[in-house]
């Protein structure tokens, strides 16, 4: 992790598209301005963290209990002969 100091104003540089400003502090909250492309996603980590869990739980493959058309399918085949 790169730990930096920055002042009220200050900028510092995510390669060569994405910069973040220090717009201001209040008590123990800081206000960041995130300049990136709009292909950069950018969330609260929080927030990240419950996208990913539900994409996740979206993308499981739930298998079907098909128990039940079993049986009817039995029961039927066994009125037939």
């Amino acid at each position: 992790m790169l730990i930096l100091t920055r002042k009220l104003g200050e900028r510092l540089a995510i390669g060569d598209d994405i910069s973040i400003t220090l717009l201001e502090i209040k008590g123990s909250q800081v206000k960041l301005g995130i300049e990136a492309p709009r292909s950069v996603v950018v969330h609260r980590q929080e927030v990240y963290e419950r996208i990913r869990a539900e994409n996740l739980k979206s993308s499981e493959v739930r298998t079907p209990d098909l128990s039940l058309a079993e049986a009817l399918l039995r029961n039927s085949r066994s009125q037939r002969g």
